[in-house]
């Protein structure tokens, strides 16, 4: 982060969350002010922060270095500039008695800010980076379970779909049969919320040892599986009681993949248009025998005046 005025308010919030679970307890603390009341925390002398969080002034300090900034005052400005935008860094809760209208409003707006704040740090080099790598590849295996499994296997039928050799692995061991296979000319992506779940972690790992270029799209740029990684591509989801950390941040995890397929499509844009075309025209052809056999099969109605 250079100056509290030259990154978008989104920015702060996306690196805020992303950076609180690596955070210590009083850091945590510090970082959940932060979200809970910008502008309050922006007013704040860093001896009345001290108080109100129960924290050193050495704390608040390292916090704001490890947010990205130079100490407190710089994160200062940086909160009113949030403030000033009338921006909400925390949508609100759901809660059990919200009526269905309030349910739609609350989770579309968490879903706008999750993607709002996942493309603010999607930095256009480290995306480059990894679309180079993906369009240069012999063989392209992404490794997810769970909901970040659904988004694996969307990166990997688009990816095929643009003719990418690209294969989808939920399964650990055969996650790691792959991996295990990989070489210099392959591409791991790992898909992790958490950025800790073994069944990513470990196949990402075992590639990167094969001399795989290995990829990682998780919430936690702090996280082992972004540690494994040569790239790293920070997606944004906050986590609620009705929305689990993986199912909020699945939406942000889709605009990566989506960001990284266009990319991978424009520098291959001949090959890829050509496969779009020979795929599209496959499952026309496709859909449209089958619905000349579902006619033609279709049982006949008997005319009862022939009876």
């Amino acid at each position: 982060m250079t100056t509290p005025t030259s990154e978008p308010a989104a920015t702060l919030v996306a690196t805020v969350r992303a950076v609180l679970p690596s955070l210590t307890p009083a850091g945590r603390s510090i970082a959940r002010l932060i979200l809970d009341d910008p502008a309050t925390v922006a007013r704040s002398t860093i001896t009345e922060l001290s108080e109100a969080s129960g924290t050193s002034q050495a704390t608040i300090v390292r916090t704001a270095r490890a947010l990205g900034f130079t100490g407190y005052s710089q994160l200062r400005l940086a909160l009113a500039a949030a403030s000033a935008r009338e921006e909400r860094l925390v949508p609100g809760d759901l809660a059990p008695g919200d009526p269905l209208a309030e349910v739609i409003a609350k989770v579309a707006g968490a879903e706008t800010q999750a993607l709002a704040d996942t493309a603010a740090q999607l930095s256009p080099e480290r995306l480059g980076a990894v679309v180079e790598a993906v369009a240069a590849a012999r063989r392209v295996s992404v490794f997810g379970v769970g909901a970040s499994g659904l988004v694996a296997t969307d990166m990997a039928q688009k990816l095929l779909r643009i003719g990418v050799a690209a294969h989808a692995f939920t399964d650990a061991h055969l996650a790691l049969t792959a991996a295990a296979l990989a070489g210099p000319s392959d591409v791991a992506i790992g898909v992790s919320c958490t950025g800790e779940t073994p069944d990513v972690l470990e196949p990402v790992r075992t590639a990167r040892e094969a001399g795989a270029v290995t990829v990682a799209i998780t919430n936690h740029p702090r996280s082992s599986l972004a540690a494994s990684a040569a790239h790293v591509l920070v997606s944004a989801g906050r986590e609620t009681a009705f929305r689990p950390g993986a199912l909020a941040s699945r939406i942000s995890q889709l605009l990566i993949v989506d960001c990284v397929f266009v990319g991978v499509a424009q520098r291959t844009f001949e090959a890829s248009d050509g496969a779009l075309r020979a795929t599209r025209g496959a499952l026309d052809r496709f859909l449209g025998d089958s619905r000349r056999r579902t006619r033609t099969a279709s049982p006949q109605v008997e005319d009862p005046s022939k009876n």
